[in-house]
């Protein structure tokens, strides 16, 4: 009942800045990024990400946070029409499902419930598999490279005539999807530690080594991490695991290896919350979790590298 309450609640309190026209910013986090046609600090063109959340979502926008059932659970969510998802938009009647994992509840309780998604509606309230009431942090690596033939060259695409790029992806243990090899924050943690981390553990299984392999290991890290780096994305991202009350930002970070010498003497290794490790051409075939596909084709984008083999594609079909 009280879940009920705070949903109804939260649904009829009105944003004190609307969130098409700002940019709010939480622990370093872009939480709406800005509008824009170019790279700016938020790095990502929203036009169908979370700006839609004031006035009701766009079909394809918002769409994987309103997903049932929640993600290792049976519970359905109340369902939340397009027209509908922004707070801006009255619905007296929104009566969203109440739903947090056992596993959560037994965790502490870190932050202000009385808050709510900036994207809109997803029809459950309750923090589901999400620790935190708000945003929960994490840091997606993207770690890429040249796709070369046996000689070292690099290979264009037949038709793009562009070089095609490769990224390290992940198949996840939760729900099978490829993914970058990312992961949570931890609490006092900075997002340069939590990169590393995160693609030490799940694609070179860094946690099953031993001392002197860990060694070595950070050895290459360290090459491949103090390069220069792409921030590609920072703010909301469009989780199935999202709530009213709790939800997912990222920040998605590229690492090139320009001449693929410091990947070549690194072998690839699933690890932690990872089933499969690969690399992975990158095109715009690809489905991954999340709004992954979306950073990937940043990447792609930013390095001028092949991604569709239709010319007239441009990032505003994001």
């Amino acid at each position: 009942m009280a879940g009920r309450l705070l949903g109804k609640t939260l649904a009829t309190v009105s944003l004190s800045v609307a969130l098409a026209s700002v940019t709010v910013k939480s622990s370093g986090f872009c939480r709406i990024p800005e509008c824009r046609s170019s790279f700016s600090s938020c790095g990502f063109h929203l036009n169908s990400n979370i700006m839609s959340g004031s006035n009701g979502a766009k079909e394809n926008s918002h769409k994987k946070a309103r997903t049932s059932p929640y993600p290792g659970s049976k519970v359905q969510r109340s369902q939340v029409p397009n027209e509908k998802v922004g707070w801006l938009v009255e619905w007296q009647d929104y009566n969203p499902v109440e739903y947090t994992a056992v596993s959560v509840l037994a965790g502490p309780r870190w932050a202000d419930p009385q808050i709510r998604n900036p994207a809109g509606r997803t029809g459950l309230v309750g923090r589901g598999l999400l620790g935190r009431w708000g945003p929960n942090h994490a840091a997606d690596p993207i770690i890429t490279r040249w796709k070369r033939d046996k000689s070292g060259n690099k290979i264009t695409h037949p038709i793009s005539g562009k070089n095609i790029l490769q990224f390290v992806a992940i198949k996840r243990k939760d729900c099978g999807e490829w993914a970058i090899p990312g992961g949570m924050v931890d609490p006092g943690e900075k997002i340069t530690a939590t990169l590393k981390r995160e693609f030490g553990e799940e694609a070179l299984n860094s946690l099953q080594k031993s001392s002197a392999e860990k060694r070595k290991l950070e050895e290459q890290l360290h090459k491949l991490f103090s390069q220069e780096h792409l921030v590609i994305y920072k703010g909301y991202v469009d989780d199935p695991r999202n709530t009213d009350n709790a939800w997912m930002e990222t920040e998605a970070v590229n690492y090139h290896d320009e001449t693929g010498e410091i990947m070549d003497n690194l072998t690839l290794e699933a690890g932690d919350d990872a089933g499969k490790v690969k690399w992975v051409d990158i095109s715009d075939k690809l489905k991954l979790y999340a709004s992954h596909s979306q950073f990937i084709k940043l990447v792609a984008e930013k390095r001028d590298a092949h991604w569709s083999e239709d010319s007239e594609t441009d990032c505003h079909g994001l």
